[in-house]
């Protein structure tokens, strides 16, 4: 603003002193002072082109820096939404990445299970059959003889000693591998009135906290996560110290991540990581905080 009013007073000055010089003057004029006015004028004058040229000089490498400007925005830009991108597709292939590694995780706990379950089958067949061999080993007394010398007869029980049959308690180990093996085989209703069983008959064993579990995955592999969520509570608050606990705190947060509800899933995930940091659930938490941009310990 400064330079253009130094350059319009310049201007106007030149033209003043040119008007004056261009005027008609007396013949006594021609002197020294009109001379000197003359060469003020052009001086002037030459100050003036030298100052537009400086301006358009100047002007041109604004111009230049402003185009450079842009170009540089446009490419940061462009930059931007290529990385905003990558992070998208990197997110979504660390979530998809994370449901699979749980999956194994799960699958191998569930062979584990199995594998129990077979080797308890196994020993009741070894106990079973050494029960065979004492038999055979060691036969029934014959009856005895009575007095004529007959051998008594089955004594047959009165209407009064027949006894109501009596509903027989289904055995724990057995119940509970059956349960495991069927929910494997995706059998899952089957499974789930087998683990509802060893709830119900022992309640206060610690199969019946994994059961809880197990009827929690049930639920939550159909997609009923509130009722996952209640079967996994069960599980944390009745039987904190089960095997299956740190993965039943991991799926209840998934769960509610499921359910939309961020802050509560997030929450569980940072208690898993602070009550079991060295299993591999609280691993697979920490992936699934990392991804989400959330961080270990809340602020």
């Amino acid at each position: 603003m400064q330079t253009n009013k130094l350059r319009n007073r310049l201007l106007a000055a030149a033209m003043t002193a040119t008007l004056l010089v261009l005027l008609p003057a007396p013949a006594h004029a021609a002197s020294k002072e009109i001379i000197e006015l003359q060469t003020q004028v052009q001086q002037l004058l030459d100050m003036v082109q030298r100052l537009q040229s400086t301006m358009d000089t100047r002007f041109a490498v604004l111009q230049h820096l402003a185009e450079q400007t842009a170009d540089n925005a446009n490419q940061m830009s462009a930059s931007v939404n290529a990385l905003q991108q990558k992070i998208t597709t990197q997110s979504d292939a660390t979530n998809g990445k994370l449901d699979a590694a749980s999956g194994q995780v799960q699958s191998l706990n569930d062979s584990v299970d199995e594998l129990k379950s077979r080797i308890a089958k196994l020993d009741k067949s070894i106990q079973d059959m050494q029960t065979q061999l004492q038999n055979i080993q060691n036969p029934p007394q014959a009856p005895a003889a009575n007095a004529e010398g007959a051998t008594s007869g089955p004594v047959v029980p009165s209407a009064a000693a027949v006894a109501p049959p009596v509903p027989q308690t289904p055995p724990l180990k057995e119940t509970f591998q059956a349960g495991v093996r069927d929910f494997n085989a995706a059998k899952y209703e089957v499974a789930r009135g087998e683990f509802q069983d060893v709830i119900h008959y022992y309640p206060m064993d610690d199969m019946a906290g994994s059961s809880h579990f197990y009827l929690g995955e049930i639920d939550y592999r159909k997609k009923s996560y509130s009722d996952a969520v209640k079967a996994y509570n069960a599980v944390l608050e009745s039987f904190p110290g089960n095997a299956k606990a740190p993965a039943a705190q991991l799926h209840k947060g998934l769960a509610l991540l499921q359910m939309s509800k961020r802050e509560a899933g997030i929450a569980e995930l940072r208690l898993l990581n602070k009550r079991h940091p060295q299993t591999p659930e609280a691993a697979l938490a920490r992936t699934r905080l990392t991804a989400m941009g959330v961080r270990l310990t809340a602020h």
